[in-house]
C-alpha cells in the first residue's frame, strides 16, 4: 500500500527586478535543505528595476527526505487557489496576485509591504497620479486568509539592508514554515554578501513578524480607526451652536471630515464662530447660523475632479446602473463616462502658482475656451476604473491645489459678506447667506454660477451695504435676482431681472 506525499508549503514571491528577489529564494531554499526538506524553486525573471515584476515560486515538503518512501514531484508553477504564503515586497504587486487568483480566503498568508514604487503610468500623470494604496489594502484584507502588512522599505532603511533580508525574517517569524530563525541566519551567513546588514535586515523583520503575531495584535489593527472616529466625537462635543442649528452643523462636520479629514472639519465649525456671534446680535435665533452652516458645508466640499472620480468608482454605482438597466447576474455591460476636460479643470489640481502662470498664457493666447480634450472612458473596464481611482487618490494633495485656494478665498469672502450684512439686517444676511445655492458643480456649470452671484453681489448686495438701495426692496431685490439666477443657468432671466430692477430704482428716484 503506497503511502500518500505530504502536502507542499507553497510559496509565491512576487518582487520587482533588482530587488535581491533571486537572493532571498536561495536563502530559503538553503534553509529548507539543512533540515533535509525536499524543495525546490523556479522563476520567472521581469524586465530590471521598477518596469517589470519578477516572480518566484517555492515549494517545501516539511518532513525529511528519507522518511519519504519515493521521490517527492513537486510544481513548477504555482497554481490558482493553491498558495500557502504570498509575499510581496510592493503593494501593488501584491494586487497584482490577487487578481491573478493566488491569493484565497481559505488558504494564503498575504505578506506584503505597504510601501509603493510606482509605475511609469502613474509617475506620468498629470499632479499626483497614484493608484489607491486604501483599495489595495482592503483587497488584501478581503482575499486573504490572514495577512501581515507593515512598510519593508523602512525596516530595510533602517538596518541598511536590502529589502530581500527583512522579507526572509518575515517568513520566519509568520508562523507557517516549520524552519527555525537559525537555518535562515546560517544560510545568510553562508551566502557571505553583507553578512552583518542582511542578518540586521532579517532580525528587523523577524521581530515585526513576532509582534504581529502576538496576542492581541489583530486587536490594534482597527486602533487609527477608533482614534479618528473619537477625535471626530470629541469635535462634536464641543460643538457649541444654537438649539436651531446643532443638528446641521454637526452632519456638516461629519460630512467635512470624509470628504479632507479632521482638521478641515474643524476650520468648518471654526468659521461659523463668527456667524454665531452675528446671529446673537441681529435676533435671528439660529436661523442664520443654520442656513450658513449647510451652504458652508456644501460649499467647503465643492465639486472638483478628485470627488467627480470617487462617484465614479463608488462601488455602489455599477450595481446601480446594471439594476437600472436591467442587466442579469453576471451579464457584461459597459459604462462610457463622456468628459470634456479643459484648461481650467486640469489646472485646478496644479500648485497655484504654476496653475496662475498656465492659465495666464493660455487666456492670453484665447485657450481657455477653445482648447479642451474630448474623452470617452469605459468605467467598468480595468483601464477605465484605475483612470478614475489614481484620481480619486488625489484627495490628499487637495489642500495645495489652485482650485482648493481659489475656493478658500472665496468662501472667507462670502462669510465676511454675512456678517456684514448681519450688522444691519438678519434677513438680508440670511438672503446673502442663500445666494451660496448659485455657486456649485465644477467647469462651466460653476462658472456661469459664480459669474451670476458676483452680479448679485455687485449690483445688489454690495449697493445694499453702501445705502444706494434701500433695505427693504434691496432684500426683495435680492431674493428676485436669486431666483431668476436659479431658474435659468445661462444668466439671462438674471440679466433681464436686474435690469428691470434697475429701472425700477431709478424710477423711484425721479418720482421723488
Amino acid at each position: 500500500m503506497s503511502v500518500p506525499q505530504p502536502r507542499p508549503i507553497t510559496i509565491l514571491i512576487a518582487a520587482l527586478g533588482g530587488e535581491g528577489g533571486g537572493v532571498l529564494t536561495d536563502w530559503i531554499v538553503s534553509a529548507a535543505a539543512q533540515l533535509n526538506f525536499p524543495v525546490q524553486s523556479t522563476s520567472i525573471p521581469g524586465v530590471a528595476q521598477r518596469t517589470g515584476a519578477t516572480t518566484y515560486y517555492i515549494e517545501i515538503l516539511p518532513v525529511t527526505a528519507h522518511e519519504l518512501p519515493a521521490r517527492p514531484v513537486l510544481a513548477l508553477a504555482p497554481g490558482v487557489g493553491d498558495v500557502d504564503i504570498v509575499l510581496a515586497s510592493e503593494l501593488m504587486e501584491a494586487g497584482r496576485t490577487i487578481a491573478g487568483g493566488f491569493v484565497t480566503p481559505d488558504r494564503t498568508l498575504m505578506i506584503a509591504s505597504t510601501a509603493r514604487s510606482y509605475l511609469v503610468v502613474e509617475k506620468m500623470a498629470m499632479g499626483d497620479g497614484r493608484y489607491d494604496s486604501a483599495r489595495l489594502i482592503k483587497a488584501v484584507k478581503t482575499h486573504a486568509q490572514s495577512h501581515l502588512l507593515l512598510d519593508m522599505d523602512a525596516l530595510a532603511k533602517q538596518s541598511g539592508a536590502m529589502i530581500n533580508a527583512v522579507m526572509l525574517g518575515l517568513v520566519a517569524g509568520c508562523g507557517r514554515v516549520p524552519i527555525p530563525a537559525a537555518a535562515f541566519e546560517r544560510a545568510i551567513r553562508a551566502d557571505g554578501k553583507a553578512v552583518d546588514a542582511n542578518l540586521k535586515g532579517f532580525r528587523g523583520g523577524l521581530d515585526a513578524a513576532t509582534k504581529a503575531n502576538a496576542p492581541g495584535a489583530a486587536a490594534g489593527a482597527a486602533k487609527d480607526d477608533r482614534a479618528a472616529a473619537d477625535a471626530l466625537a470629541a469635535l462634536e462635543r464641543a460643538i457649541v451652536m444654537p438649539a436651531a442649528a446643532r443638528d446641521i452643523v454637526l452632519a456638516g462636520a461629519r460630512r467635512l471630515a470624509a470628504y479632507q479629514d479632521l482638521t478641515y472639519a474643524q476650520l468648518y465649525v471654526d468659521r461659523l464662530a463668527p456667524i454665531r456671534a452675528a446671529d446673537a446680535r441681529a435676533g435671528a435665533g439660529g436661523r442664520l447660523v443654520k442656513e450658513t452652516a449647510r451652504h458652508l458645508a456644501v460649499r467647503m466640499s465643492y465639486e472638483d475632479v478628485i470627488r467627480v472620480a470617487q462617484a465614479k468608482i463608488d462601488p455602489t454605482r455599477l450595481p446601480r446602473i446594471a439594476a437600472a438597466m436591467g442587466v442579469k447576474p453576471g451579464e457584461p455591460f459597459t459604462v462610457t463616462e463622456f468628459l470634456k476636460p479643459g484648461v481650467e479643470e486640469l489646472c485646478s489640481l496644479l500648485p497655484p502658482r504654476l496653475a496662475e502662470r498656465i492659465l495666464a498664457a493660455a487666456e492670453r493666447r484665447g485657450l481657455l475656451a477653445r482648447l479642451h480634450w474630448g474623452m470617452e472612458v469605459n468605467s467598468a473596464s480595468v483601464s477605465g476604473f484605475l483612470r478614475f481611482w489614481l484620481l480619486a487618490k488625489l484627495r490628499g494633495w487637495r489642500p495645495k491645489s489652485y482650485r482648493y485656494q481659489q475656493e478658500q478665498h472665496a468662501i472667507e469672502a462670502w462669510l465676511r459678506l454675512i456678517a456684514e450684512a448681519a450688522r444691519l439686517s438678519g434677513d438680508l444676511a440670511l438672503e446673502v447667506a442663500d445666494c451660496a445655492r448659485l455657486i456649485k458643480g465644477y467647469g462651466d456649470t460653476l462658472k456661469r454660477g459664480s459669474a451670476n452671484y458676483r452680479l448679485i453681489e455687485t449690483r445688489i448686495i454690495g449697493p445694499i451695504l453702501a445705502g444706494h438701495i434701500p433695505l427693504s426692496r434691496g432684500i426683495d431685490a435680492s431674493a428676485s435676482a436669486r431666483a431668476a439666477a436659479l431658474a435659468d443657468p445661462e444668466g439671462e432671466a438674471l440679466t433681464r431681472c436686474l435690469a428691470e430692477l434697475e429701472q425700477h430704482g431709478t424710477a423711484s428716484i425721479a418720482a421723488q
